[in-house]
């Protein structure tokens, strides 16, 4: 139990169905869609679509999703909703005009967006609802209007001079003063509630083909991409098996690559590798053995993860206990080892949310566009922002992640589910870019080492070796600080909140539900 003395909230609870998200309005658009008979399928859409219009600047149609599905009674299903690279994508090219990697802000980093066709599939195949109702709320937001929470308000304020050089995104995220707007400020979009509304009345077609199709292709040909018609056409989400791990007694689910859930789950083995309880480390201690754990699985992840129908990835090979003992082999208790820069681009941007409704169904969800506000780059009629997601291929010739026409990126976005004796018992997520690997592995730990329930765990001290150097948010004491740069770690302030999360355990035995919802975000858990 929490100490009621200190700064925190209690994790929420109920009886018959929860819903956790980063943003109070789709919590509330979520409870609304079950109250009204949907399921978790129609509330987790409803959710998200709000959410790209009231965190645009994480998440939206113009970018990429994944989800893991698990029908009460049947086996969990995956689905694989992030889009591959224009046919006519040209490594070489790129290379010829002195790129060394892909440029954000250009028409190269945008990848076909996956997300309104994988909403479509998994609605088509597993909603109850009707699909406009489903995206109704999302189209009132976007035309009538919503206000701005905190978080948001910070998150775009920092962004403000990056909005500043954009032509349509400027037109819509800024202010006539070209300020970007403060918390409660009330903004709209009515571009992107008007295609929401298309794509209501015509489906997933409604994005990928006709007007809206049309405009994004030619906006990125104007700028000197090489997107068409055929490629938004041919954009098809995959049901994919998950992979798993056993951690803590617990069996952790995730989408294979291209994602990089595989890395959490390497991680999640190293630790267990080490002989380690949580419970029995000081606080040092734990973070010193996340970051060396860290710092291994993310190396593996650069050199191996891409598309697995471009390149061979070893699954079984990089989640056997053999590897994970080798990991663990090279970790000393009181020295660091050497910082690596992360290959691929720094973004700490999305959302993820999950649901449990009356019928014991259970779904984790994420959605992104990569960067803060994606490539920055958006049509006008439409009003889509595009995702800068292909930013994440590499330019370099032989690696499993170099850009390529119809191969799929290596992805950051993973959703996690959690099994114990064939069922569910926790869908969860946490967000942040790179960090939601090692995110995801501290938050189980949290709670399966230490017995924090999910909200406890979720506002434990984060920590995070990005890069050169380990970061550690203002709660991790000067005295922990000192004992881990006297190990070797290189110790940095963080720049912002590091990560968010969302998690909904499922206790069987009492037949409740628990909801936790990152305080680093304006998010809410809530059921009934």
């Amino acid at each position: 139990m929490r100490d009621f003395q200190q700064p925190g909230r209690s994790a929420a609870y109920a009886d018959r169905a929860m819903v956790a998200t980063s943003h109070p309005l789709a919590t509330q658009t979520a409870l609304d869609m079950l109250r009204a008979g949907g399921n978790a399928v129609d509330a987790a859409i409803a959710a998200v679509a709000v959410q790209s219009v009231v965190e645009s600047h994480m998440t939206g149609i113009g970018g990429d999703c994944f989800l893991i599905y698990k029908p009460n009674g049947k086996d969990p299903i995956a689905l694989n909703g992030s889009g591959r690279a224009p046919a006519a994508s040209d490594p070489a090219a790129l290379r010829d005009q002195g790129h060394a990697e892909i440029p954000r802000e250009s028409p190269f980093s945008v990848s076909i967006p996956g997300a309104v066709d994988a909403w479509a599939k998994i609605h088509g195949d597993h909603g109850k609802l009707e699909w406009a109702q489903v995206l109704a709320p999302a189209i009132g937001f976007a035309k009538n209007g919503y206000r701005i929470t905190p978080r948001v308000a910070y998150d775009w304020s920092i962004n403000a001079e990056f909005l500043a050089k954009q032509d349509n995104a400027a037109k819509a995220f800024l202010t006539g003063a070209g300020t970007t707007p403060g918390a409660g400020d009330k903004h709209a979009q009515p571009a992107l509630g008007a295609t929401l509304e298309r794509i209501a009345k015509e489906g997933r077609d409604g994005f990928y083909a006709g007007p809206v199709a049309e405009e994004i292709c030619a906006y990125l040909k104007d700028k000197g991409g090489v997107h068409t018609l055929d490629d938004f056409d041919a954009q098809r989400a995959e049901y994919v098996t998950p992979i798993s791990t056993d951690y803590r007694g617990h069996t952790v689910l995730e989408l294979p690559p291209n994602g990089q859930g595989v890395n959490a789950l390497l991680i999640m083995n190293i630790l267990t590798a080490l002989g380690k309880s949580f419970a029995d480390l000081e606080e040092d201690e734990r973070i010193h053995y996340l970051a060396e754990a860290t710092k291994l699985g993310y190396a593996t992840r650069d050199r191996y993860v891409a598309d697995p129908a471009h390149a061979e990835v070893g699954v079984d090979a990089l989640l056997s206990a053999e590897y994970a003992q080798a990991c663990a082999a090279k970790i000393a208790p009181d020295r660091a080892l050497p910082q690596r820069p992360i290959d691929l681009p720094k973004h700490r941007d999305t959302i993820y949310l999950c649901v449990v409704d009356e019928d014991g169904n259970a779904i984790s969800f994420i959605n992104s566009i990569f960067h803060s506000f994606g490539s920055g780059l958006m049509t006008d009629r439409s009003g889509v922002l595009l995702h800068s997601r292909a930013a994440s291929f590499v330019l370099e010739d032989g690696h499993p992640n170099i850009l390529a026409g119809g191969k799929r990126p290596m992805h950051t976005i993973i959703p996690g589910m959690v099994m114990k004796d064939g069922d569910v018992v926790m869908p969860f997520g946490v967000m942040g870019g790179h960090y939601q690997a090692t995110g995801q592995a501290h938050h189980l730990s949290r709670m399966f080492d230490m017995g924090m329930d999910p909200q406890e765990a979720m506002e434990a001290p984060r920590s995070f070796a990005d890069g050169e150097v380990l970061e550690v948010e203002t709660a991790v004491y000067d005295q922990v600080r000192a004992k881990l740069e006297a190990r070797g770690q290189a110790i940095a302030p963080a720049k912002g909140p590091i990560g968010g999360s969302q998690a909904i355990w499922i206790d069987r035995q009492r037949g409740v539900l628990i909801g936790g919802t990152d305080p680093r975000k304006d998010g809410l858990a809530f059921g009934y």
